[in-house]
């Protein structure tokens, strides 16, 4: 770890115990742990749930579910989170985590690809946190903002937007992830019906506003 990330982490608020194990269990039992939001990350959405206070969230991407439980923690009682995860072999880790927890209540998770679960379940989001397939950033965006599922007043977080540094880098043809994320950016600047700001927290959170 890097001086400045240690000092980071020794003067931020602490991690709950709960998540320090999921954190564990993650590096523990699955491939690419790294994937995990991790507790910067997680304390940084709490505290943006808390300042916007949505009433609906929607996560794309749940992995173990670190980054679902941190959104939960800051949510007002009655808000609900709607997290779609592809890979079925993480469902019985994350959902036991879930209902560990204080906030089972809060997090609805859903098996399948979030392009076909959001428009199956027709709801609008206060809040959208991208960290699905890097492939379909580009398709996510689309189904959000011309389904309608996303409208003035939302916010969009993507996360891995700098993608280790790679969008900055000469792309080669094969490289369809870091295209992705590329085309991804290119879409929201160019999209008047948004404002948006890069982040770079460890691998960069692109924070899109719906204007």
């Amino acid at each position: 770890m890097e001086p400045i990330e240690k000092y980071v982490l020794e003067h931020s608020a602490p991690e709950e115990a709960l998540m320090h194990e999921l954190e564990r269990e993650t590096y523990l039992r699955v491939l690419n742990p790294r994937m995990i939001s991790g507790h910067v990350q997680g304390k940084l959405l709490e505290m943006i749930v808390r300042m916007l206070r949505p009433r609906r969230i929607l996560e794309i991407g749940t992995f173990t579910g670190y980054s679902a439980l941190s959104m939960a923690a800051g949510l007002d009682a009655g808000g609900v989170i709607d997290t779609c995860e592809v890979d079925d072999e993480l469902q019985d880790l994350a959902q036991s985590f879930f209902d560990r927890s204080a906030y089972a209540d809060r997090i609805k998770l859903h098996i399948g690809s979030a392009l076909d679960i959001v428009p199956q379940l027709g709801h609008r989001y206060d809040m959208v946190f991208i960290d699905g397939d890097k492939r379909e950033y580009p398709a996510y965006y689309d189904m959000l903002l011309d389904g309608g599922y996303v409208g003035s007043g939302s916010y969009m977080l993507a996360d891995n937007i700098l993608w280790y540094g790679k969008v900055t880098d000469p792309v080669t043809h094969h490289d369809r992830h870091t295209q992705a994320i590329i085309e991804f950016n290119d879409k929201v600047l160019a999209d008047d019906r948004v404002e948006n700001i890069i982040i770079p927290l460890r691998d960069g959170i692109n924070l899109i506003r719906v204007k």
